[in-house]
């Protein structure tokens, strides 16, 4: 049974926690699917107008998972969500997205979308968010040894 993990807080991240997002990013993701971010992938697309950084902080040193998301017009995209995986199963996955798509919802958006690698366990996660899948892109994550993962576009109005 999942605990919450009331100690969390949620706020706007800045480029200045770029090192604490990127040990989440590295323990988070796994090696053989290719999702997880560079740094300097990070660092380049945080200043681009609608981009948001979004830290669950579990304290002033240490960040428990964050979420990356990119509003345009009337829709907002999750670009990333990440948890620790010492910290899975306390709520701070829903906690984020809870908070991704009510402050699309702030912002006047109507529709929230999301990919995800097919066989990616945090479907369910989203699923129970009130997203439905609405595509596929075939063969589009790449793993380091050359396997390959369809990506299911997920999507939800609010």
């Amino acid at each position: 049974m999942a605990t919450i993990d009331r100690g969390i807080e949620i706020s706007q991240g800045t480029s200045d926690e770029l090192d604490l997002v990127m040990t989440v990013m590295e323990t988070a993701f796994g090696e053989g699917f290719g999702e997880a971010w560079t740094r300097s992938q990070l660092a380049g697309i945080l200043p681009m107008t609608g981009v948001s950084l979004i830290i669950a902080r579990a304290s002033q040193d240490e960040i428990a998972g964050f979420t990356l998301s990119r509003t345009v017009a009337e829709e907002s995209e999750l670009l990333l969500i990440a948890v620790k995986p010492d910290r899975h199963r306390r709520g701070i996955g829903r906690m984020l997205i809870d908070d991704f798509i009510e402050r699309s919802r702030g912002q006047g958006v109507e529709r929230v979308h999301l990919e995800v690698r097919d066989g990616n366990p945090a479907i369910v996660l989203y699923e129970v968010a009130g997203f439905s899948p609405v595509g596929r892109r075939r063969n589009y994550y790449h793993g380091r040894d050359g396997a390959r993962f369809d990506a299911i576009t997920l999507a939800r109005t609010i």
